[in-house]
């Protein structure tokens, strides 16, 4: 059974990321959630301060909370973005679509997601290049009940990164970065040595507890590296991800 603050916070949460209320708007007063809830101020407060450590409102004493500004929202997702990292910096980028196939989710990727066995997916792979250098191996996954308009998509003017980032909402993602070696078809693909050192980075977004897409982008190490800037806040928690550089 749903408690009533995560009733509160996924209802919010909602209108927010359905679009119903925009950056800047004012969400209810705690006393006037607590009456439509019927619930105590403590519980209204707890959700509120849920969606404000996720970033979703901003909270202002005795001004009330606001939908947070997506600038935060677009700092993340440019990091994520290949085509506009290479051209911000001045790179010329390309990319052509290897794989592109409608398929269900088997047992065990279906675990690893934490999605139902037998949900549709778009399977892509796309190879990125850079300067005219392979510079990516993106091997996606979407999730077609949360990206219907996925179906349809070439893909042919716009990467699926862009895309998504342009065209889905999402509430929450998780990065890996690791270190692997490139096997035969991925040495291949990115004109490296078979063994050669690559960094991997693993994205999985949701909304609403719900996959959107989980991703793998695979870097050759010696034309790439993850750099950032790194400022404290109050609490002492960075507030900007690393982001890519190219070598």
């Amino acid at each position: 059974m749903v408690s009533i603050h995560q009733r509160i916070f996924e209802d919010i949460e909602a209108r927010i990321i359905g679009g119903i209320w925009q950056p800047g708007h004012r969400i209810p007063f705690e006393h006037e959630l607590v009456q439509e809830y019927q619930c105590s101020r403590m519980t209204v407060n707890k959700a509120l301060s849920a969606l404000a450590e996720r970033g979703m409102i901003t909270r202002r004493r005795k001004v009330g909370s606001f939908v947070a500004s997506r600038q935060i929202d677009r700092t993340v997702m440019d990091i994520q973005d290949i085509s506009t990292e290479a051209e911000l910096a001045g790179h010329d980028h390309s990319y052509r679509i290897l794989l592109r196939k409608i398929e269900t989710l088997d047992a065990a990727t279906a675990a690893h997601l934490g999605e139902e066995k037998g949900a549709e997916i778009l399977r892509l792979h796309c190879l990125h290049t850079v300067d005219g250098k392979p510079n990516a191996l993106e091997r996606r996954i979407i999730m077609l009940a949360m990206v219907p308009s996925a179906r349809t998509e070439s893909f042919a003017s716009v990467p699926p990164g862009k895309w998504l980032l342009d065209m889905v909402p999402w509430s929450k993602a998780r990065h890996v970065i690791r270190a692997v070696s490139a096997d035969a078809a991925t040495a291949r693909l990115l004109e490296t040595a078979r063994g050669e050192a690559c960094l991997t980075l693993i994205r999985q977004t949701w909304q609403m507890s719900h996959t959107v897409t989980h991703v793998e982008i695979i870097h050759p190490g010696d034309r790439f590296q993850f750099a950032g800037d790194f400022h404290p806040t109050e609490r002492g928690i960075t507030d900007q991800l690393p982001r890519r550089s190219l070598s």
